[in-house]
């Protein structure tokens, strides 16, 4: 493969090793060649891991975008600074993968979608559920027609305690919020993109912090009161232009039995039902006067657009990425979609604070 997408990493953390190095290190045709981070053993660390032998380590992002040679540049670093970063490496001319959300506001998301309009390069956000095989068999069902007009859906992201207390999670000012933004975020995208609906017309909304002593049972462990003053769980009501209704739960900390991981979603139409939920899939319908369940079996074969996928979303969210950047078909996030969950995010917040319903023009 004569072709290499050489790629800069802005942001070494957490996420960067979690999910995006080690997924663009099995990619053959891609070259992992300059890496940054505002704490260089970080950057260090990550280009020993991961880099070409010549890979460069910066902390100034700035000095990583004046490589002409650098194509795609991951963004990957706290809320806060997604949309300055991506802006800046845009105009630079590079393509823009940003880690999710889009930006800590709906301001600074609308700001990227701009920015990558006016530059012409391709910028894509990192909601990886969209890139799991059971989100491509549904998407697929469902562009198909077979659950009719999707009126009402449930974007789900529960956690009983699961409380992140490393890096700036609980940093309101570099990420924005708490579970809402952090993890309902990925349910939500995953919802309106099954229901193809990105136009809100009401939101209304409401977030707590009630659960007393959240660190007993939380697997990460716990923390000073002081230092955590972001929500435990928030929730949005959610009305679409066309009458659909999305609601919107989310928790890092909730007295629930049951717990309902990140990009869960359940989906209502008018000629069946369907929903992904702690990784299993269900089609619900009536056939022949009967109700019945169709539950998919992702452990084997399928169709074209699943057949060779990796089970690993996001080994498939970059093979897809960096296939676009090559012309070999467009990014599956579109800025314009994220930005819409970004406004949704941000209303259900402004909504708590305000005790009114937010609406869209």
């Amino acid at each position: 493969m004569d072709r290499k997408v050489r790629v800069g990493i802005i942001g070494c953390g957490g996420i960067a090793n979690g999910k995006h190095l080690p997924s663009l290190s099995k990619l053959p045709d891609v070259e992992l060649v300059a890496f940054c981070d505002l704490i260089e053993e970080r950057a260090v660390k990550a280009k020993e891991q991961y880099g070409t032998p010549d890979a460069k380590v910066y902390t100034d992002y700035h000095e990583l975008l004046k490589d002409p040679t650098i194509e795609v540049v991951h963004v990957l670093t706290p809320n806060r600074a997604h949309a300055d970063i991506s802006i800046d490496a845009l105009h630079a001319g590079k393509h823009v993968m940003c880690e999710k959300p889009m930006a800590k506001t709906a301001a600074d998301a609308k700001r990227m979608l701009d920015a990558a309009r006016e530059t012409g390069k391709m910028l894509t956000i990192g909601y990886q559920h969209r890139s799991k095989n059971e989100a491509k068999y549904l998407k697929a069902v469902i562009d198909r027609g077979d659950l009719g007009e999707i009126y009402f859906a449930k974007a789900l992201a529960i956690r009983r305690r699961g409380t992140p207390n490393w890096g700036v999670f609980l940093n309101e000012y570099e990420q924005g919020g708490g579970p809402l933004i952090d993890i309902a975020t990925h349910s939500l995208d995953l919802t309106l993109y099954l229901m193809n609906n990105y136009e809100p017309k009401m939101v209304v909304g409401n977030t707590f912090k009630k659960v007393e002593n959240p660190q007993a049972g939380n697997p990460w462990g716990g923390w000073k009161d002081e230092d955590n003053k972001l929500e435990d769980s928030a929730f949005g009501y959610v009305v679409m232009k066309n009458g659909a209704v999305v609601t919107v739960e989310s928790s890092w900390a909730l007295n629930t039995a049951v717990p309902i991981q990140e990009g869960s979603t359940m989906l209502m139409g008018t000629k069946a039902g369907a929903h992904i939920i702690n990784g299993e899939t269900v089609i619900n319908k009536v056939e022949f006067g009967r109700q019945e369940q169709i539950k998919p079996d992702f452990a084997k074969g399928g169709v074209a657009f699943y057949e060779g996928n990796s089970s690993d979303p996001a080994l498939n969210e970059a093979r897809q990425w960096i296939d676009a950047v090559e012309g070999k078909g467009t990014p599956v996030v579109k800025p314009e979609q994220a930005y819409v969950v970004s406004q949704i995010l941000e209303a259900i917040y402004t909504s708590a604070k305000t005790g009114k319903p937010v609406f869209f023009d």
